[in-house]
């Protein structure tokens, strides 16, 4: 992958996500689909709007939440400048994108599989429950903050089993810990498969789980980046062994033994 997959394409829409005053910022981003081939759940891609031009010079890495034809969809939280930004972009607006990046999920079509989601962790599982060709075999549980509705959570429910909890008080936060320690021992003892996507210390709370009961377990990490293809260095993280690796193109995807957190 390099620049040369960067396209310029046009916003197709921008749409606030969640009714509540408190929704927390969060817009979908749809895009014109810049002619893939095809991507897969658990890549990204990095956009740079052009009305920028130099006064933020460096592009945002965004999980690909949903995509067809036709378009790319993005699930995004307004949470810094660069963010803000992009929530003011309109339809027509110009945004250089290169993508997809990065390595995807597993797929295992006839085995049980936990998709474990932080918050706007739940971005990629979107796509992951569209493209599965066995949802059946699929169950979301979802650790949020904020209002329900500022994620795809109903959306989603609709096809697989699905549980949610808020995280409102600090006594929620052992009780979301015990689920997922619950959660994690179960498919580890039926050979399941656990993916995971959110904040680090999600990550690390999956990774210890996974290691304590031999889940298969992966963690789609959330590292900041510039480039997305390696060139920086602004995502290194180490693996399993030690070696320093860059998230863009060695992850974002890892087996949750196999990376250090």
């Amino acid at each position: 992958m390099s620049l040369r997959n960067c396209r310029n394409v046009k916003v197709l829409e921008v749409s606030p996500v969640g009714q509540s005053k408190t929704a927390g910022g969060f817009f979908e981003l749809r895009l014109e689909n810049p002619d893939w081939d095809g991507w897969k759940p658990g890549q990204f891609v990095m956009i740079r709007p052009a009305s920028w031009e130099l006064d933020m010079l460096w592009a945002r890495p965004f999980s690909i939440s949903s995509g067809d034809k036709a378009s790319v969809s993005l699930l995004i939280q307004a949470v810094g400048r660069g963010t803000r930004r992009i929530a003011e972009l309109r339809p027509g607006d110009t945004v250089a994108m290169w993508g997809p990046l990065g390595n995807s999920f597993a797929v295992e079509p006839d085995t049980p599989t936990l998709l474990l989601a932080g918050g706007i962790g739940i971005a990629p599982f979107r796509g992951y429950v569209e493209q599965h060709p066995h949802p059946e075999n699929l169950a979301l549980f979802l650790a949020h903050r904020l209002p329900l509705d500022c994620y795809p959570y109903e959306l989603l429910s609709k096809t697989v089993s699905s549980r949610c909890m808020l995280e409102a008080k600090p006594s929620d936060l052992n009780c979301i810990i015990d689920t997922m320690r619950e959660l994690i021992r179960e498919y580890a003892d039926k050979g399941g498969l656990v993916l995971s996507c959110g904040p680090t210390p999600f990550m690390r709370t999956v990774q210890r789980f996974a290691a304590e009961f031999g889940a298969r377990a992966q963690v789609s990490l959330e590292n900041r980046m510039a480039c997305g293809v390696g060139a920086c260095l602004g995502c290194v993280t180490k693996d399993g062994e030690g070696h320093h690796v860059q998230v863009c193109t060695r992850g974002p995807v890892f087996w949750a033994d196999k990376v250090e957190l």
